[in-house]
């Protein structure tokens, strides 16, 4: 049986923690900054963690199932 190949996408946008959860980083920040608070791009610009639900989904993307 063939290897599963990774998603080149998700492969560019998730990373793995020290722990093994999948990290992210926040939307919102990439365009259109002018309108927006100084406290809401510094709270964008950290990653979070992703969410339960997505984790399956993400997990086949990176070939991790």
């Amino acid at each position: 049986m063939p290897k599963m190949k990774v998603k080149g996408g998700a492969k560019k946008r998730f990373k793995l923690t020290a722990s093994g959860k999948i990290k992210r980083k926040h939307a919102y920040k990439a365009h259109k900054l002018g309108h927006k608070s100084k406290k809401q791009k510094r709270v964008l610009k950290g990653f979070t963690v992703i969410h339960k639900a997505d984790e399956t989904n993400v997990k086949l993307a990176l070939a991790m199932k």
